[in-house]
């Protein structure tokens, strides 16, 4: 397969993304995911720490879909242009290229810088046990308000979920939210509330589970800018439960479809109290 060179830094990060394959096989690979189609992990080169990440393309015809649609190292770069141009933190790209076979893209690789000191949003917002009330409402607060900035902005995802969120901060330094996994960005020229919401969706089906009613209360007070009346929150509300309803479901069907799956023979509904109408309630 035949290398092709989409962007790079340097002269220097060109040579290495060329050799992509063979660093990810080799022995200074420390992997974070290993999966079929996807391997990422860090490696140090010339001193310097970086995240690559290399994704399987598909076959020879979904080699030549993705080069007419984008590949994910194109979609990647469209990403970080979209969120740079909106003044939103991420990891820097600092190389991108397409494994080619016969003019198919067979897998594409993107280094990226490494986000010094950033950890995962859950990792920060459990910090200190269930005890910490302020902390987590500070955390949550600050990344509710930058989805609510992304979304004003014109910009959604379509995999907003709590480990693609990277947190920076604290101990007296204001938090930072760095947005990553670039490849599912979007420029829309208003976002609408049915994609705003399924953003909210998707957090909420990750990071969800671990808050309380009222701190899943007071996010959306933050994202929504101020405390909604009771006819307002009950129909935002009343769509939300509906969006994430089918997500469940869907993701549900999923699991059931996997080989050896063990699951449910319903999928969990979740209860209907009193509160729902002003309360987003933990999953």
């Amino acid at each position: 397969m035949r290398m092709e060179i989409l962007t790079a830094r340097t002269p220097a990060w060109a040579a290495v993304v060329a050799q992509a394959s063979q660093l990810i096989n080799g022995p200074g690979f420390r992997p974070l995911k290993r999966s079929v189609k996807t391997v990422a992990g860090f490696i140090v080169v010339d001193g310097t720490e970086v995240f690559i990440k290399c994704v399987d393309e598909g076959g020879w015809l979904k080699g030549w879909i993705r080069r007419m649609s984008g590949s994910r190292a194109r979609r990647v770069l469209r990403g970080a242009e979209i969120l740079k141009a909106g003044g939103f933190a991420r990891p820097e790209p600092l190389a991108a290229a397409e494994a080619r076979s016969m003019g198919a893209v067979q897998a594409s690789y993107v280094i990226s810088e490494v986000l010094g000191g950033a950890r995962v949003l859950s990792q920060v917002v459990l910090a200190g046990g269930r005890r910490r009330f302020h902390h987590r409402c500070a955390v949550l607060g600050a990344v509710a308000r930058e989805i609510r900035r992304l979304h004003d902005a014109g910009v959604y995802t379509l995999d907003l979920q709590e480990t693609n969120l990277m947190v920076t901060g604290g101990d007296g330094a204001e938090w930072k939210i760095h947005f990553v996994d670039l490849e599912d960005f979007r420029r829309a020229r208003t976002v609408s509330e049915r994609r705003r919401m399924l953003n909210l969706v998707h957090l909420d089906r990750t990071i969800g589970r671990f808050l309380p009613r009222t701190q899943k209360l007071r996010f959306l007070y933050n994202y929504l800018g101020q405390r909604p009346g009771h006819d307002d929150a009950a129909r935002w509300l009343k769509r939300f439960f509906g969006l994430r309803g089918r997500a469940e479901r869907r993701a549900h069907a999923h699991r059931r479809t996997l080989p050896g799956a063990v699951v449910e023979t319903h999928p969990p509904t979740p209860s209907r109290g009193r509160g729902d109408a002003t309360v987003l309630r933990q999953a």
